[in-house]
């Protein structure tokens, strides 16, 4: 099987054809201003080359979970300046999502010109799992783009989906991988088949049963797994220590029993916790130990004594996976785990490991800590996508780009 990319697309010719791009541009917001542009930013070179070229750009996208009709709220109005500003050209917003507006401004597009489609997920239609619900939607789509259109995915963090804009349009039209979906399977797919050891995997966030899969999947391969954030919690009650008010899915107890059992030799886990009596950025704090327990307060990071600890064991690393925070890294007194590891596999990195962010709350902390993307050989910008390449699913949004040859 093999895949048709961008520079297949462009050596074919799209000027003056209608090109509609799927792109990942759920970006987190505060009101109107975009607080992580990093979806954004690693959807340009795609973008710039179809503009470069004389296509006709029209870009599907969604932000964030509008249940299927419009919200202001979640209008991709501020996507659309951002866009404008990085690739230097006006980008329209149509006003609906295959609407009126949206087909009376694709046919007024000239080449080289950009639309953005208004939410996708906007339209109940994008994420039916009726088959011919979606398949309506997608036709209304390629409609926007004409009988000599084409399809390009380039939104990786929505490669898991079955939607009509990812995977019902590309049974529609000649479809392509873009730059950005194209590099991501690349890099997963050297950390999956071509791995040099020390292989460390770093896990956080809040749930077990979020990264269980991942965690039968990568614990055979790996030389050591580092489990943190509010999912480390059920683990160590599954050791015999009280946790407190802390996160815990008690149904996963037994377990997380037997994950240690199996592959206890390489999980690490935390050996002291930032204990907060509220959850509050200005909480009181101590450190517990874990072993010991406790039963008061609620543990909201890694402590200090962990954060070496990890951080020892990262920096020796010739291959790193991160995908989840180490704890509420957004109250700056429960950042320092999640800083801590971020600097260590920025060290591993330096000194020529490979490093992969993630994607999500790992890409948005790396950030607000001011290290640059280059400290990492890559960061992701699809943390569930990510995660199921890993557990080896197939991806519906890469098996339809898929072709005979």
């Amino acid at each position: 099987m093999a895949v048709r990319t961008l520079k297949d697309l462009l050596a074919e010719g799209v000027s003056g054809r209608g090109v509609l791009v799927r792109s990942d541009f759920n970006v987190p917001l505060d009101g109107d201003e975009i607080t992580d542009p990093g979806r954004i930013l690693a959807s340009i070179p795609t973008l710039r080359q179809l503009v470069d070229a004389g296509a006709k750009v029209i870009i599907t996208a969604h932000l964030g979970r509008p249940k299927g009709e419009p919200d202001p709220a979640l209008s991709l109005a501020p996507v659309a300046a951002r866009l404008a500003q990085e690739l230097g050209r006006n980008v329209q917003l149509a006003g609906d999502v295959v609407g009126s507006d949206a087909l009376a401004r694709a046919e007024g597009l000239t080449d080289g010109d950009v639309l953005l489609l208004e939410n996708i997920r906007f339209d109940p239609r994008e994420t039916s799992k009726d088959d011919a619900e979606r398949r309506k939607l997608a036709s209304a789509l390629v409609e926007l783009v004409g009988d000599d259109g084409a399809f390009v995915s380039d939104g990786f963090g929505v490669v898991h989906r079955k939607q009509a804009s990812v995977y019902d349009v590309a049974q529609l039209l000649p479809s392509y991988a873009g730059d950005l979906v194209a590099t991501e399977v690349e890099v997963l797919g050297r950390i999956t088949t071509d791995v040099e050891h020390p292989y460390a995997v770093v896990l956080g966030g809040s749930k077990v049963s979020d990264k269980l899969a991942v965690i039968e999947a990568l614990a055979p391969k790996v030389d050591t797994l580092v489990i943190g954030g509010g999912m480390a919690f059920t683990f160590i009650k599954a050791q015999g220590s009280a946790v407190g008010d802390s996160l815990l899915q008690a149904d996963m107890i037994d377990t997380c029993k037997d994950l240690l059992a199996r592959f206890g030799d390489v999980i690490h886990l935390p050996h002291d916790i930032v204990v907060a009596d509220a959850f509050a950025a200005d909480a009181d704090t101590s450190i517990a130990f874990t072993a010991d327990g406790f039963t008061d307060g609620m543990g909201l990071d890694i402590g200090p004594g962990t954060v070496e600890r990890f951080s020892t064991v990262l920096r020796g690393a010739k291959t790193v996976f991160w995908n989840g925070p180490m704890g509420v890294f957004e109250f700056e007194k429960f950042a320092a785990g999640t800083r801590g590891v971020a600097e260590a596999i920025a060290t591993a990195t330096e000194a020529g490991g490979f490093s992969v962010v993630g994607g999500g709350d790992s890409a948005a902390a790396v950030r607000s800590f001011g290290l640059p993307d280059t400290a990492f050989s890559h960061i992701s910008t699809g943390g569930g996508a990510s995660l199921e390449y890993l557990e080896g699913k197939e991806l519906p949004g890469l098996a339809v780009l898929e072709t005979e040859g």
